[in-house]
C-alpha cells in the first residue's frame, strides 16, 4: 500500500455523492474477535451444519448452545481504531452508512449511527415460543443456556443462522441505502457468503465505484483502489486525510 494510493482513495470518496461501507470479519479481528472461517476461527472448532443452522437450534437448542456460550465469550470486544475512523467519516458526511456482516455491533460501539446488520445482532435475543426479546446483559447474568422467564424456553440470538432467510426488511433497508450508492467501500470481507457476497457486484454493475481494504484482497477485478493491509491503519489514514477538508 503506497500514500499515491491512499490520496486517490481519498479523492474518490471526497468526490463521491453517497458512499456506503460494506464489512466483514476482517474489520473486527484487530478487536480480538477471530474470523469465524480462520484458522482459529469458531467453524475450526464447531460444524457450521450440525451447529449453525436453525433446524439444529429447534432440534437440539442445548446442544447449540454450546457453541453460542463460546461465541457470546469473542464478541465481548471493544471498537478499533478502524470503527471509529468509520464513524468520523459518517459523521464529516463521507459515508451515508455501513452495511455489516457482522453480528458484534462493534460499529455502534465506535460511535456509527447508521447501520444496516444484514446478518443480525448478538446484542438481543427472542423466545421462538411466545416472542419475549431480552437484551444481551440479561444473557450474560443468567445460566447458559438462557431461558425465557415467562415460558421457560430456550433463547435464541437475534442472529441469521445459515439455512434462514435474511429478513425482508433488511434486504429493504440494504436496497434503500444502496439505491444512491456511487461508491462502496468494502473492508474486511472475503465476499464468500451469499446473498452479502453479491452487493459489491450489485454496485459495480450499477456503474458504482469500489475501494477495497483487506489483507488479502479479493476485488482486485472490480476495484477502482485496493488498499491491501491492517483495516485500522489504512481507515485512520484514510480518515486523517478527509476530516481536515473543510465544508463538508
Amino acid at each position: 500500500m503506497t500514500e499515491d494510493l491512499l490520496d486517490r482513495a481519498a479523492a474518490l470518496l471526497e468526490k463521491s455523492r453517497c458512499s456506503v461501507a460494506f464489512t466483514g470479519a476482517g474489520v473486527s479481528t484487530e478487536s480480538g474477535i477471530p474470523d469465524f472461517r480462520g484458522k482459529n476461527g469458531l467453524w475450526s472448532r464447531y460444524d457450521p451444519i450440525e451447529y449453525g443452522t436453525m433446524g439444529a437450534f429447534r432440534a437440539n437448542p442445548e446442544k447449540v448452545w454450546r457453541m453460542l456460550a463460546s461465541l457470546l465469550e469473542t464478541v465481548d470486544a471493544e471498537p478499533n481504531s478502524g470503527h471509529r475512523a468509520l464513524a468520523a467519516l459518517e459523521q464529516q458526511g463521507f459515508l451515508a452508512g455501513i452495511i455489516t456482516q457482522n453480528i458484534d455491533d462493534l460499529h455502534q460501539k465506535g460511535g456509527s449511527s447508521n447501520v444496516i446488520e444484514f446478518h443480525g445482532s448478538f446484542a438481543t435475543f427472542s423466545c421462538l415460543s411466545c416472542g419475549a426479546g431480552y437484551k444481551l446483559a440479561f444473557v450474560k447474568k443468567n445460566a447458559m443456556p438462557p431461558r425465557c422467564t415467562d415460558c421457560k424456553a430456550i433463547l435464541k440470538p437475534d442472529i441469521v443462522f445459515f439455512d434462514e432467510r435474511i429478513p425482508p426488511l433488511v434486504l429493504q433497508e440494504t436496497e434503500a441505502m444502496l439505491a444512491g450508492a456511487d461508491l462502496l467501500l468494502v473492508a474486511g470481507t472475503s465476499c464468500q457468503v451469499p446473498p452479502a457476497a453479491s452487493i459489491p457486484f450489485m454496485v459495480h454493475n450499477r456503474g458504482g465505484t469500489i475501494i477495497e481494504v483487506n489483507r488479502e484482497p479479493v476485488l482486485r477485478h472490480l476495484a477502482a483502489v485496493t488498499l491491501e493491509g491492517n483495516f485500522s491503519t489504512i481507515l485512520e489514514e484514510l480518515a486523517r486525510r478527509l476530516v481536515r477538508v473543510p465544508g463538508r
